[in-house]
């Protein structure tokens, strides 16, 4: 078997359009969360968001095929080239066909739905726009960033709700550990700011309701009350480690553990006992051939909903023992609200740019931590630590679970 690691980073995000202003966004703990502009939010219980701003299409691709995109997969392409660019990836040496994407997203372009559908209200059926599936299906994330790219392999979509990301880079992990593939971009994107997206969730309870933009996102919090919706994508670029050797690459650190499981319990609510996180995580741990207290920091699903931050201690606790309570966690969503396809792609990137400055970003926001929430949620401040193993984990609705584990990388 193959061992795995990451080379390239692309991210578009509510607090920089690429991984470089990102992670500085990061380090200053700036939060990129804001009352919606993408449309008119009076009325709507929820009125904040995570939203990507000043990204142009144009400066990724050319105007024909940024029309062709909505954009969530305009996020992903720009996001993929950054992470070929970084890698210095050259398809030429590569068999194309053995070079695959697998971009998690979990619901499409629901703006793109609701245009159309008023379309088709006030003007007939001949007034659809002819590109309205190919704009809304959530599979053209990863067909479009192959059109662009030019990788021929294995081409897959997976939708599997907010663990979409970390799926995403769990399965390109397992095409390249048993040999299917050389190189995988892999990774997650949304753009799910609609007045559709933002009623849908608001309308089970599951959005803030707070209208302060600092106060909104607060995983952990006593007081949290809801996630902040937001959008962009985050992808990696991932090879054979002897794929990467062979051309020179810059090695940023190595993917060695992924665990994937089903609460089988209810279609938003985790397990109350975390059992189903848990195991996941164990999966991962298991497969890295590591232990829980060789892990020095968690990036947490973290976010800012009363049971999924109930429930996830829970799974921490299970999952880790009696390490739990010196692990250092953090919630990337205290800043950019929670990305749902995307989170998981994004907060990898997090993780290996921890890995690779030794550094572990606060929990920003949190007033009054939670005390059923008891671990050390990283929300005094951020620090500069040493970080040679992390994992980050995702939970979805419809009860997937998925954790990834990735380490400095040594010969």
């Amino acid at each position: 078997m193959n061992r795995v690691v990451i080379t390239g980073l692309g991210a578009v995000t509510p607090i920089g359009n690429n991984v470089n202003d990102f992670w500085k966004n990061i380090k200053k703990g700036t939060v990129g969360i804001d009352r919606i502009t993408h449309f008119d939010p009076t009325g709507f219980p929820s009125q904040v968001a995570g939203e990507v701003k000043n990204f142009k299409a144009k400066d990724h691709m050319n105007a024909k095929d940024a029309r062709r995109m909505n954009d969530f997969s305009q996020f992903s392409v720009a996001a993929a080239l950054e992470a070929l660019e970084d890698g210095h990836f050259n398809l030429e040496d590569t068999d194309p066909y053995r070079a695959g994407v697998i971009i998690g997203c979990g619901v499409g372009s629901m703006l793109e739905i609701e245009e159309n559908a008023y379309r088709l209200r006030d003007k007939g059926p001949t007034k659809i726009k002819p590109l309205m599936v190919p704009r809304l299906i959530s599979n053209m994330s990863s067909g479009n960033v192959s059109i662009q790219t030019g990788f021929k392999g294995k081409c897959i979509s997976l939708t599997s709700a907010c663990a979409s990301g970390t799926h995403a880079i769990g399965e390109a992990f397992r095409s390249l550990k048993y040999g299917e593939s050389d190189v995988m971009l892999a990774g997650g994107t949304e753009a799910a700011i609609s007045p559709t997206g933002v009623a849908g969730f608001s309308g089970i309870s599951a959005l803030s309701t707070t209208e302060d933009p600092l106060a909104a996102s607060i995983p952990f919090d006593k007081n949290r009350n809801g996630f902040v919706i937001g959008e962009g994508a985050g992808i990696l670029l991932m090879e054979t480690l002897d794929h990467a050797l062979a051309r020179g690459a810059k090695i940023y650190a190595e993917l060695v553990g992924y665990g994937a499981t089903a609460d089988a319990y209810h279609i938003t609510s985790p397990l109350e006992d975390g059992s189903g996180a848990a195991k996941a995580m164990t999966l991962a741990l298991d497969e890295a051939h590591l232990t829980p207290e060789s892990v020095d920091y968690l990036n947490a699903h973290g976010t800012s909903t009363v049971y999924n931050d109930l429930y996830e201690t829970a799974a921490i606790k299970k999952a880790f023992g009696p390490a739990a309570y010196t692990l250092k966690i953090n919630s990337t969503k205290s800043m950019i609200g929670h990305l749902l396809g995307a989170a998981g792609g994004v907060e990898m990137v997090v993780c290996v740019k921890s890995i690779e400055e030794d550094f572990i970003h606060q929990t920003v926001g949190v007033k009054e931590q939670d005390p059923a929430c008891d671990l050390n949620y990283m929300i005094e401040g951020s620090e500069s630590t040493k970080v040679s193993v992390a994992m980050s984990d995702s939970l979805g609705f419809g009860g997937h679970n998925a954790a990834l584990v990735i380490q400095k990388y040594c010969d």
